[in-house]
């Protein structure tokens, strides 16, 4: 293999050795990685798509990244939680669902409706903040599932969330116009 001389200024050297120390002793994969990495990113930021990081796991849970379109979003509550769906299309032409569940928050007084809540147990005095409340939460959770085509969608997303990303399939990315 050819070798290849870089210039490195006396500011970047530190950097230079941190990467090489993280790569295992060679400069040569560090490098290849970062420009490997560098390619692909701006090949696809080229073509129209961004680098996409969501939170997946539960509370803070840990990164994933990927090169991508967003092509909706669509928020819903189920119970007393908040849901916001993403639908991305990757570089790769696969559809990717990133499903973001808020905390679970309850203030202690489940099973009741809104009136019968600041009515019972003189529930009104905390709402008007004259006695102590109580609430809690369970931690909310982000999932993030790749599909190969679109019709996979279907069933994990709303039907009307679906048939607007559906839609977006119709009609042509870019559109030349002879104007």
């Amino acid at each position: 293999m050819p070798n290849k001389t870089i210039y490195v200024s006396d500011e970047d050297l530190p950097l230079f050795q941190r990467a090489q120390e993280i790569a295992g002793g060679k400069l040569s994969t560090a490098i290849s990685a970062a420009l490997r990495r560098y390619v692909e990113m701006e090949e696809g930021r080229l073509e129209g798509y961004d680098e996409i990081i969501v939170k997946v796991g539960v509370g803070t849970g840990r990164k994933q990244r990927f090169s991508g379109v967003l092509l909706g979003e669509w928020g819903r509550t189920q119970g007393e939680r908040m849901e916001m769906l993403k639908v991305y299309r990757s570089r790769q032409g696969k559809y990717v669902l990133h499903v973001d569940r808020s905390p679970e928050w309850t203030d202690g007084l489940e099973g009741e409706n809104w009136l019968e809540k600041i009515t019972s147990r003189g529930a009104w005095r905390t709402y008007l903040g004259l006695t102590d409340s109580n609430w809690g939460f369970v931690q909310g959770e982000s999932t993030l599932e790749v599909f190969d085509g679109l019709e996979e969608l279907r069933g994990r997303i709303p039907e009307e969330f679906y048939d607007l990303i559906a839609n977006l399939g119709r009609h042509p990315a870019v559109e030349d116009l002879d104007i």
